[in-house]
């Protein structure tokens, strides 16, 4: 299907490969594991947020934008990656981040502080209640100042940044194709939601054989299903698409969210540890280990069987896995 995308300003380093992982598969006596390397779309900005920003971006200078304002944790990778690439444009960022100001910046921080962000903390009930407040509170500072703010919500995740994974499941389509090879289930961690919403829109659109699962980092499915289907309904509004999606066409893997955002399991970080060792791959304590672990115990609790094939979209995050580094037994 031909789709007309909205203005974008290529940033990531794509195609991003689809490998086979051949000793994770045999390990696990289970299906055909792919993955899908988007922890290499780029080096500083790497991960799922620079494919959302190429478009969230684009309108944000097309509006004559000169800062760049965004929320999110304080190893948040989003913020990290749209401070990167504020410093790579010419761009101002202010990134509003939940938590206190540590004594030592590590990971994503460290690189919000390298590349010149300026970030202002605030606590978990001031994030939880009134960050979009504060955030546009910002922008009319800097309106007086003689200054255009554009804020960006937690993760890209509106029906501009949709577009990013729109367009990847475009780009899975035609790699499969070129590989002769046919998926039977597409898995991605969901943080705020569009990376999934996007996938599924883009199954429909470009008719992508493959059930599209989502693991939950935070919350619960009945909440991803509710953001979901509400940033894909904003999404065709905008756009005037009628995808005919429903809320039941969402699938979430629900019970691997341990003990709450960015914390994990021994269990889940041992997962972390198998697949650095099995095959030179390192995922993220936040998103991708997490998802990884619901994958490999839901082939141990016979959901994905031998003989189907699955693809695991890796979405970067290493970066987040370096401030926790003392947490994983090694």
């Amino acid at each position: 299907m031909q789709v007309k995308y909205p203005d974008r300003i290529e940033l990531a380093n794509l195609p991003t490969r689809i490998e086979r992982l051949e000793k994770l598969t045999k390990e696990l006596n289970g299906p055909e594991i792919y993955i899908k390397r988007d922890d290499l779309t780029e080096s500083g900005a790497s991960g799922n947020k620079i494919r959302k920003l190429e478009f969230v971006v684009a309108d944000a200078i097309k509006k004559g934008a000169d800062t760049l304002i965004t929320c999110g944790w304080v190893q948040s990778n989003h913020a990290r990656a749209t401070a990167i690439i504020s410093a790579k444009l010419g761009l101002n960022a202010i990134l509003v981040l939940r938590g206190e100001k540590p004594q030592e910046f590590k990971g994503n921080l460290f690189l919000d502080k390298l590349v010149g962000a300026e970030i202002r903390y605030i606590t978990p009930e001031e994030y939880d209640e009134r960050v979009n407040e504060i955030m546009s509170n910002i922008a009319n500072e800097l309106q007086k100042n003689g200054h255009l703010g554009y804020s960006i919500p937690v993760g890209a995740s509106t029906e501009i940044g949709v577009w990013g994974y729109i367009k990847a499941a475009a780009e899975i389509k035609e790699q499969l194709k070129k590989m002769s090879l046919e998926i039977n289930a597409i898995i991605t961690a969901i943080g705020s939601g569009a990376t999934y919403a996007g996938l599924l829109i883009g199954k429909k659109l470009f008719d992508l054989d493959a059930t599209i699962y989502g693991i939950n980092v935070e919350e619960n499915a009945q909440y991803y299903k509710d953001i979901i289907y509400e940033l894909i309904q904003k999404w065709e509004k905008v756009y005037d698409m009628n995808t005919q999606l429903s809320k039941e066409d969402i699938r979430i893997i629900d019970g691997y969210v341990g003990p709450g955002y960015s914390l994990t399991t021994k269990e889940q970080r041992e997962t972390i540890k198998l697949v650095a060792r099995k095959q030179g791959i390192i995922l993220d304590p936040v998103y991708t280990g997490k998802a990884m672990h619901g994958l490999v115990q839901e082939i141990k609790n016979g959901k994905f069987k031998k003989g189907q094939k699955v693809l695991f979209i890796h979405t970067g995050g290493i970066f987040g896995l370096l401030a926790q580094g003392d947490k994983i037994e090694l």
